[in-house]
């Protein structure tokens, strides 16, 4: 990776994040700041550009498999450097210490519609308040709280001959506990962080120093990525 000569500013170089939720792309800017890119959002960017952004049908069978389908769509709409992230939920209980059932185990699909539960908005996506009351329902059945932990991957597209990705563990989030009780904090697209609490302290992530909720997913492991990927290809 070129370094900047003394008094030289670094050059800085714009990717496209494929996604359109704020909150995200707020958190990304976080985890990359010490990076030379400029992070700009999908809406943004089809905006500018005056492109028609498609729905894309997440049928992969793993979280690294839907971030390629997002990347690979959306380099082919804007041929430019372009990357997407997926993420996986997974629960236990935490006085067996054993995983969910199947049926009751969020996974690749968050936002999926629970069996016998409610009808679906958004077309097959459940809304933020209707995906914190299925959560907030599933902690009362185990009485818990309930141990959780996100599964994350990111697929970045650089050129038609360049690209990474990843859903190695550093890139996961630690294990956090959920409760039944929401904080009265709200951010839009992150519901469930109403219901997070730190493993150690047992206290809600919003009610930590800074943007403790951020260690749901891991920053410095995206970081890392991203700064492994550049110094690779020489980029900058």
């Amino acid at each position: 990776m070129k370094m900047p000569a003394a008094g030289e500013e670094e050059a800085v170089q714009e990717i496209i994040y494929g996604t359109g939720n704020s909150a995200k792309i707020a958190y990304m800017k976080r985890a990359l700041k010490d990076i030379p890119l400029l992070i700009t959002g999908l809406s943004e960017a089809a905006e500018k550009e005056g492109i028609l952004l498609p729905q894309i049908a997440e049928t992969g069978t793993t979280v690294l498999e839907n971030a390629r389908l997002k990347a690979e769509c959306y380099f082919r709409l804007f041929q430019r450097p372009v990357f997407s992230c997926d993420s996986g939920l997974y629960l236990w209980d935490l006085d067996s210490g054993m995983p969910l059932s199947k049926k009751e185990q969020p996974g690749i699909h968050v936002r999926r519609q629970p069996e016998g539960g409610m009808q679906e908005q958004e077309e097959g996506r459940l809304t933020d308040e209707q995906l914190l009351a299925h959560h907030i329902s599933l902690v009362k059945k185990h009485r818990g709280p309930i141990g959780a932990r996100y599964q994350n991957a990111i697929c970045l597209i650089w050129d038609e001959k360049t690209r990474e990705e990843s859903m190695a563990e550093d890139l996961w989030g630690k294990p956090f506990l959920m409760t039944d009780t929401p904080h009265p904090k709200k951010v839009e697209g992150f519901p469930l962080d109403r219901i997070s609490l730190d493993f150690e302290t047992g206290k809600y992530f919003y009610d930590l120093r800074g943007n403790s909720q951020d260690s749901l997913v891991s920053q410095e492991g995206f970081a890392s990525f991203f700064r492994n990927f550049m110094r690779k290809n020489q980029i900058i």
